[in-house]
């Protein structure tokens, strides 16, 4: 799952700490986690999307 965003949230691992090592892998917990909250940045998406053609509409 890629949606074009490559920083400290994006999940690949290389970023947010300067020092030491960081896994490069989600758990699996993490992974449901990442998965709901992109699920959620969608339908509100979605909403404002559908309020503008309603705005468009009118």
């Amino acid at each position: 799952m890629h949606h074009g965003r490559h920083d400290d949230h994006c999940g690949c691992g290389m970023h947010g700490h300067e020092q030491g090592y960081r896994r490069r892998f989600l758990t699996k917990a993490e992974k449901t986690e990442k998965l709901k909250n992109y699920a959620e940045e969608l339908r509100k998406e979605l909403k404002a999307v559908e309020e503008k053609i309603k705005e468009l509409q009118t």
